[in-house]
């Protein structure tokens, strides 16, 4: 038992941190960004064109959250969250498919919560700990606000902000990944 608890806390220590993996001084930029963005929401803005972005999308996702309600909700809440921070919502719809399989009650093993992996202290550094990660619109917001952060400060270069998204800058294997889920099942043609 000792052993297995030493060498659960070795791994821990020498995994590459997460996308949330709490930083010795937090973004205050990002904290900002992410109470702004909790104040804030919008819908569609054109009922046709959600029309055909939800049917198109609902066929793909089916597979993977059969509760059509629950496929809907989330694919709303993507296409909303992701035109807010102005990223196209089929990137989203691929971080998600590599972060949590679109189950929003995932944790990773650093403790990131659900459909976009965002870490819990991000809560209380916007001063919001009573709201959950699991609830779609939560995650789906903060998810997005900061990988629209990220994006932002890699001036564009998305390869760099996915690694950041992910905590594996440095690295293009997580970034590559994502944007192969996303010119395979999500792209629009």
């Amino acid at each position: 038992m000792y052993l297995r608890a030493t060498l659960l806390c070795v791994a821990l220590l020498l995994a590459p941190a997460s996308q949330g993996a709490k930083p010795a001084e937090p973004d205050p930029q990002l904290a900002a960004a992410l109470r702004e963005a909790a104040l804030n929401a919008n819908t569609f803005d054109d009922r046709f064109d959600a029309e055909v972005w939800l049917k198109d999308m609902s066929t793909r996702l089916g597979s993977r959250v059969p509760d059509p309600e629950e496929r809907i909700r989330i694919l709303r809440g993507v296409h909303r969250e992701a035109q807010r921070v102005d990223l196209p919502p089929e990137l989203v719809l691929a971080v998600i498919d590599i972060e949590s399989n679109f189950d929003h009650y995932a944790i990773s093993y650093a403790g990131a919560r659900g459909l976009m992996q965002v870490m819990p202290f991000w809560l209380d550094e916007i001063g919001r700990p009573d709201d959950s990660l699991f609830d779609i619109d939560t995650n789906l917001r903060m998810g997005c606000t900061i990988l629209r952060h990220y994006y932002d400060r890699e001036r564009g270069d998305l390869h760099r902000a996915l690694a950041r998204y992910n905590g594996s800058l440095g690295s293009r294997k997580y970034s590559s990944k994502v944007l192969e889920r996303l010119r395979t099942r999500w792209r629009r043609q």
